[in-house]
């Protein structure tokens, strides 16, 4: 499968932060998104894998246009920090209706202003450039299918795969100003957020990879996401 680069965004300390869409000019495109939270390496090699193997496949059957960014907080990426060079939750900095200032944990702080980080300007420039059909965004967290908005048969469809567990909304856990709070409510986009085991104990990442591989795979070739 071919992909054209697109012209790169600029993080907080300067870095290029890469773009790809597959050939050809659609109306709607499906975004894989994953590196919004530096120090979650599980979720963007994901990612990384799969825009491997899209790429290096001749045979793929992609069924839908995409828009791939591997990885979104370079900064946070490179140093293995949650948040970027200014310390903001890139997950707590968009637009969403649900922004608040205030946060309990440092590690959640949404910056001074809703869409304040030159990396959330990149990519909402990117959903409204290339509009989406369906948003998925890979973490690292406890392995489940967080969706928002009207995705849940590709969790389910993914769940099949790989036996994570499907949640719709994460009672203990609030995101106020998040991709799942933003993109929904504020664009009418459904948003899959897939978080990736965390390593532990001499996990490799690779295991990670083999035990999702197949379901975005066949996910990313299927009648399904063909439907978005």
């Amino acid at each position: 499968m071919n992909f054209i680069s697109l012209k790169p965004g600029s993080t907080v300390e300067g870095e290029a932060i890469e773009a790809y869409r597959s050939e050809g000019q659609a109306s709607h495109y499906v975004h894989l998104i994953a590196g919004v939270h530096g120090d979650e390496v599980e979720g963007a090699y994901l990612l990384q894998q799969l825009f491997a193997w899209l790429r290096e496949e001749e045979t793929v059957d992609v069924k839908v246009p995409l828009v791939i960014v591997p990885i979104l907080n370079v900064d946070g990426y490179r140093v293995g920090t949650r948040g970027n060079a200014h310390g903001v939750d890139l997950n707590r900095n968009l637009p969403a209706d649900s922004w608040v200032r205030e946060c309990k944990n440092p590690q959640y702080f949404p910056g001074e202003k809703p869409l304040s980080e030159p990396e959330n300007q990149y990519f909402v420039s990117l959903l409204n450039k290339y509009p989406p059909s369906l948003i998925i965004s890979f973490h690292a967290w406890k392995p489940m299918i967080n969706y928002n908005g009207d995705c849940r048969k590709v969790a389910v469809f993914l769940s099949n795969y790989n036996t994570y567990p499907v949640v719709e909304k994460l009672k203990k856990h609030p995101t106020p100003g998040s991709l799942g709070e933003y993109a929904p409510h504020e664009l009418g986009i459904p948003v899959l957020t897939f978080e990736a085991p965390q390593l532990s104990g001499g996990g490799k990442l690779k295991d990670i990879w083999a035990e999702s591989a197949t379901a975005f795979k066949e996910l990313l070739q299927s009648d399904l996401i063909q439907s978005f």
